[in-house]
């Protein structure tokens, strides 16, 4: 049996209200009331069966299953944009389209958007999700954010950042039973796993901290995404194995703890990828010079 949908006012109350962290915010975006907001976030909770928001002392913050659901809105939000702006778009000076890993854009990239937004708002951004190279005559796309050495033959490819390998669990797991105060006492918690090009992380930092490599191979969880991992470290499930990119805004914002000062950098790093050899239209100009600030005024 297929599942019904809810309400599309719903999820793109919610979207904008988990974004801002604000309904406030998110009625002045889609030019409705705040109580339309409230209304529509009340009653897409009902129809899901789920509780979505939490307000505490004046604070609006989202429940674990909203932490949990709002990736896949944003993109599925995305894909609705950019299939529409394909279908209808006659020019497309405007609109900038840029390809990313689908965990990269969840927990990096998307969380920064809105200050280029802000700044850029002639600009419309489209945000498409692949693991595939990018055909930039095919595909219609502008820029990419891919991880690797930063030689791709015809390509400029503009240094981002570093990658890092280090363990990350919630604060609850740390402040636990069973203590994590050395990489040996791993042995008691569920190491959480991302299959694909991130399944060997734990073997390479476990090697590089003194443990043996079949240390990794303990009874665990893996997943195919890595905010799904960084999701279930998040949720208590068990520790993970970060990367940089992928943690330090929840680090930051307190939803995950690193409980070991060992890191193991890698080889690689992420770079903004775009066609070389010809003249940038200044949308590209524009979100390579923001993003290359963003990255080096922010952590």
């Amino acid at each position: 049996m297929t599942a019904r949908l809810p309400s599309l006012n719903g999820l793109r109350a919610f979207e904008a209200a988990a974004r801002h962290l604000s309904f406030t915010q998110a009625a002045a975006e889609l030019n409705v009331t705040q109580t339309a907001i409230s209304h529509q976030i009340k009653r897409l909770e009902e129809e899901l069966g789920v509780r979505l928001f939490v307000r505490q002392n004046r604070a609006l913050t989202l429940t674990p299953q909203a932490e949990d659901y709002l990736p896949g809105i944003r993109a599925a939000f995305n894909d609705l944009r950019l299939a529409t702006d394909r279908l209808l778009r006659k020019d497309d000076d405007h609109v900038l389209t840029v390809s990313t890993l689908a965990s990269l854009a969840a927990k990096w990239l998307l969380p920064r958007l809105a200050a280029f937004q802000e700044a850029h708002s002639g600009i419309d951004v489209r945000i498409t999700t692949s693991t595939s190279l990018v055909d930039f005559q095919r595909d219609n796309v502008d820029a990419a954010i891919r991880y690797g050495r930063g030689q791709w033959a015809g390509l400029r490819a503009d240094w981002l950042m570093a990658d890092e390998l280090f363990p990350v669990c919630s604060p609850e797991l740390l402040q636990g039973s069973k203590p994590l105060k050395c990489p040996e006492d791993l042995r008691d918690h569920v190491l959480l796993h991302t299959s694909n090009v991130n399944s060997d992380d734990w073997r390479l930092w476990l090697t590089a901290a003194g443990l043996p490599a079949d240390f990794s191979k303990q009874p665990g969880v893996t997943f195919d995404l890595i905010f799904m991992t960084v999701q279930a470290a998040i949720d208590g499930l068990g520790v993970a194995m970060g990367r940089t990119a992928y943690v330090q805004e929840d680090i930051a914002r307190g939803r995950l703890v690193v409980p070991f000062k060992i890191t193991l950098p890698t080889d690689a790093g992420f770079y903004l990828v775009s066609p070389a050899g010809r003249t940038d239209p200044p949308k590209l100009s524009a979100f390579r010079q923001w993003l290359i600030g963003s990255v080096q005024s922010k952590p």
